[in-house]
């Protein structure tokens, strides 16, 4: 498993996190579940692009 830091915009962050809480709870590891979603989606996308 793979670690990455990143700066976010602090609007973006809170949004995510307000929404990582309503879909999954407060669990451990839901951010990590949400973000992994959301880079696939984004790796989805942007390979679409490319064809």
């Amino acid at each position: 498993m793979g670690v990455i830091t990143v700066s976010v915009d602090d609007d973006v962050e809170r949004k995510f996190r307000k929404l990582v809480a309503e879909k999954y709870g407060r669990i451990r590891g839901a951010l990590g579940v949400a973000v992994t979603e959301a880079m696939k989606l984004w790796i989805e996308k942007v390979e679409r692009e490319k064809k």
